[in-house]
Order: structure tokens, then C-alpha cells, then sequence
């Protein structure tokens, strides 16, 4: 029997969390940095958008002493109702990382806690990097062991995961021993929600906010001696059976400490789920083929995995809806060139070329093609047909944005949610968090 078998998986986590100093993850301290700076992009890309305002409405009279800021906005909250709301925001404009083995959106549930709680308790930038990271390969190790039955199942897999992450990021801060983070890990399998058909509604936002949330609240509960079960994930009426899985413990524990989760990060060019990024750049590529003559297309046909179809094949009602459509994804690139967080709002979502656009595409299965790539085919009223396959987008691993381009998205996110938040001093502040004696300047860039 395997020693993470014998003692259970939360206590091989728990383990290799609490012993983890600076110098292990200092070598991943550039790509999280670079999830970090795309985090504040994001939040601030909606911070001021209505289901950003209710949440904060609706948590400000419950709060406790308001120690941690909100993410593009004045208001403070407690840390709990930061993490709530800040990863809420960060993860509205389905604009935030990836990680692609998993579809896992790491940085919301993580950083937006780890956060929350070193403004409070007056944490290092470098001990923030640490929790982050550590979170970030917690999270997505337990995805990774369910994947990818977990999805297709119908849970919300960042929501799910993301809170293991969260409270093994915040028991690190806390500075909590490998008892006590094998107890807030096993606390975090009884509050992990959230369900893939609620995506295109608000319901989506509430089960991302929680767990942040209930990942910092585990982590609290176990330093007050809260306990769990060790076999809370793998156990035979466990987290990842209860759910539907049977884990594979391998992928979750094997090599821990010798390869890095957050070293397969990626961050999206476009305001889309991942999977239709390579349809929006087969389609640029075929509106150059075609000189612009879009009103002479007849149809369109894309093609890809079947999970391209299961998460994109959908009607369009909304704009949630517009950023997991095939069908809108391939209209808003041919016709407009472009495809921004403009392209997925209200008025481009019902202008009447895009729905026309819209109603000529067919999603087609191709098994042969992988998760992530797209064949793309254009005929013409005249008969002419014009095709292109994309089999790794830009931001993917094989085509990454840069930290230039990390920063462009920054600037632009912060200018379209009307931020006046100082960009130029979070990003000073982000490159060189590990050198801040604690987070108040990057979390009070407004003043």
C-alpha cells in the first residue's frame, strides 16, 4: 500500500504543504507572479459591473472589521467577504487563467483569499507567493485526479477544486501545521460546489465567491481545532466518490515537490472559455482569406472535441451565454475582426449582422481533433469554401502571451471597468511582490 494510501490523502498534502519554504518554489515565482498580474486584471475588468455591486451590497452590512480591500473599488469588507467578492470579479469575464489539463481557472479561488488575509494580517509579498503557489498546486492536483469525468459530470470544476487550493494556501499562511492543514483540506471537501449549468447565470459567481471563501474559512476553522477526516477526498463515501469519481491518487500525490502545476498556466488573449480560442483564431485567419466579404458567407462549419460541442453548442440569450459560444465566438471574429470584452456585451451580443452570423454556424464532433483545436470552414454563396485549423491558440502553451502582453491586458481590463485604480504602480508592485515587506500598496493602488 502506497504511503499517501495508508495515511490518507489530506495528510500527504498536508505534509508536503507545511514543509515547503521559499527556496522550493522560488523557481515558479515568475509564472505566478504573471497569474497574479492577470488576476487584477480580470478584477478589475469587472468591478464595477452589477453582480460585482450586488455581492458587495449584500455582504457590506454583515461584515466584520473591513480589513481587506475590494478589488477596483473604495469599499473594504473583512477578509472572508473580500475573498467572496474579489473572486467573483476575477472570474465574471471568463477572461482569467487556465490551467488546460483541467480547465481549472487556478487564480481566483487562491489568490483572492490569500489576498484578502495577508492585507489583514500584514503578510509578506513573498510569503503571499508562497501560499499562492502552493494553493495553485493543491487545487489543480485534486483536479487532475478526477479529471476528466469530474466536468463532463456537471460539477463546476474550479469551483470544486479551487477550494482545496484555498485552504491549503491559507493554512500556509497561517502558518498551520500539517495536522491542522490536513484537517482544513478535509473541512474544504464538505463545502465544494458548484455546477457546469449554472455557467451562463449569476449562480456560477456564487459558487467561484465560495470557494474563496470557504477555503480561508476551513483554513480558520482547523487553527480553532475543527477537525476531518484524513480519507476526506479518496475515502469510499468521500469527496471524489460522493461527486461521482473514483480518484486517481497517483496523479494527485505522485512527484510532489518535483513538477509544478502552475508551470502549465496559461491566460487568454480573449474573454472566452478556453476551448473556442482556437475557433476566434481560425476565424481571423479565414476573414484575411476572404478579403471581408462576409455577407457573401452562406455557412459556416466548425469542428472540434466533444468538449468543444458540449460547452460551446448552446443558444445565445445572453452575454454569459456569448462567452461560451462557438456560434458567437466565429461571428464575432469574421465580422468584426476582433473579439474583446466589447464583443461580448449587451449591444454586440444582439446587434442583428452578429445573430444573423450567429444562425450560419453548425458545431460539428470531429474526435480526431484534441481538446483546444479547431477546423474552421467558410462556403460562400458562390460556392467557394475556405478552411483552417488551429490546433494550439494563442495562450495556449505552445503560443503563450508574453509578460508584455500580460500587461496590455491589464491596461485594458482596468480602462473598460472604468478603473482609476494606478495600473503603472500594480504592476511595479506585482514583479516585485517577493520583496514587499507586506501587500498594502498593491491592495491600496487606488489611494
Amino acid at each position: 500500500m502506497r504511503q499517501d494510501e495508508a495515511q490518507g490523502v489530506s495528510t500527504t498534502l498536508a505534509d508536503f504543504v507545511a514543509g515547503i519554504a521559499w527556496t522550493d518554489v522560488a523557481a515558479q515565482s515568475h509564472e505566478a507572479k504573471r497569474s497574479i498580474l492577470n488576476f487584477f486584471a480580470t478584477a478589475l475588468g469587472s468591478a464595477n459591473d452589477p453582480a460585482v455591486t450586488g455581492a458587495l451590497r449584500t455582504l457590506l452590512p454583515f461584515s466584520g472589521a473591513a480589513t481587506s480591500t475590494v478589488i477596483g473599488r473604495a469599499e473594504r469588507l473583512d477578509a472572508m467577504g473580500a475573498a467572496f467578492v474579489n473572486a467573483i470579479s476575477a472570474n465574471l469575464l471568463d477572461f482569467d487563467d487556465t490551467h488546460l489539463d483541467t480547465i481549472i481557472h487556478p487564480a481566483a479561488p487562491v489568490a483572492a483569499p490569500v489576498l484578502a488575509l495577508a492585507q489583514a494580517r500584514g503578510f509578506s509579498g513573498q510569503a503571499v507567493l508562497n501560499a499562492f503557489i502552493l494553493g495553485v498546486e493543491v487545487e489543480c492536483r485534486v483536479g487532475n485526479a478526477v479529471s476528466p469525468g469530474h466536468y463532463s459530470r456537471g460539477w463546476h470544476i474550479t469551483s470544486t477544486c479551487g477550494v482545496f487550493g484555498a485552504a491549503a494556501a491559507c493554512g500556509w499562511l497561517l502558518g498551520l501545521s500539517s495536522g491542522q492543514i490536513a484537517h482544513a483540506i478535509g473541512i474544504a471537501a464538505s463545502q465544494s460546489a458548484g455546477i457546469v449549468e449554472n455557467l451562463p447565470t449569476a449562480a456560477k459567481n456564487v459558487s467561484v465567491g465560495n470557494a474563496a471563501r470557504n477555503g480561508l474559512f476551513a483554513a480558520l476553522l482547523a487553527a480553532e481545532g475543527y477537525s476531518a477526516s484524513p480519507r476526506a477526498i479518496e475515502g469510499p463515501l468521500g469527496w471524489a466518490r460522493a461527486m461521482g469519481d473514483e480518484p486517481d491518487v497517483g496523479r494527485l500525490t505522485g512527484g510532489l515537490g518535483k513538477t509544478w502545476e502552475i508551470a502549465k498556466n496559461t491566460y487568454k488573449p480573449y474573454p472566452a472559455g478556453i476551448v473556442f480560442h482556437a475557433v476566434i483564431d481560425a476565424c481571423f485567419k479565414l476573414r484575411t482569406k476572404l478579403n471581408r466579404r462576409v455577407d457573401d458567407i452562406a455557412f459556416i462549419t466548425v469542428q472540434g472535441s466533444a468538449l468543444l460541442l458540449a460547452r460551446g453548442d448552446r443558444p445565445v440569450r445572453n452575454e454569459r451565454d456569448a462567452r461560451v459560444s462557438i456560434h458567437h465566438c466565429a461571428a464575432c471574429a469574421l465580422l468584426l475582426g476582433t473579439a474583446g470584452v466589447a464583443e461580448f456585451s449587451d449591444a454586440v451580443v444582439f446587434r442583428s449582422d452578429i445573430v444573423a452570423l450567429r444562425q450560419k454556424v453548425a458545431a460539428v464532433l470531429d474526435a480526431s481533433l484534441p481538446d483546444g483545436a479547431a477546423r474552421v470552414t467558410v462556403q460562400l454563396t458562390s460556392g467557394e469554401t475556405f478552411s483552417e485549423v488551429v490546433m494550439a491558440a494563442k495562450g495556449s502553451l505552445a503560443q503563450p502571451l508574453s509578460d508584455g502582453d500580460i500587461e496590455a491586458k491589464l491596461h485594458d481590463c482596468a480602462r473598460l471597468g472604468g478603473s482609476d485604480w494606478d495600473i503603472d504602480r500594480i504592476i511595479d508592485d506585482v514583479w516585485r511582490l517577493d520583496t514587499l515587506a507586506d501587500v498594502s500598496s498593491l491592495m491600496r493602488a487606488h489611494a
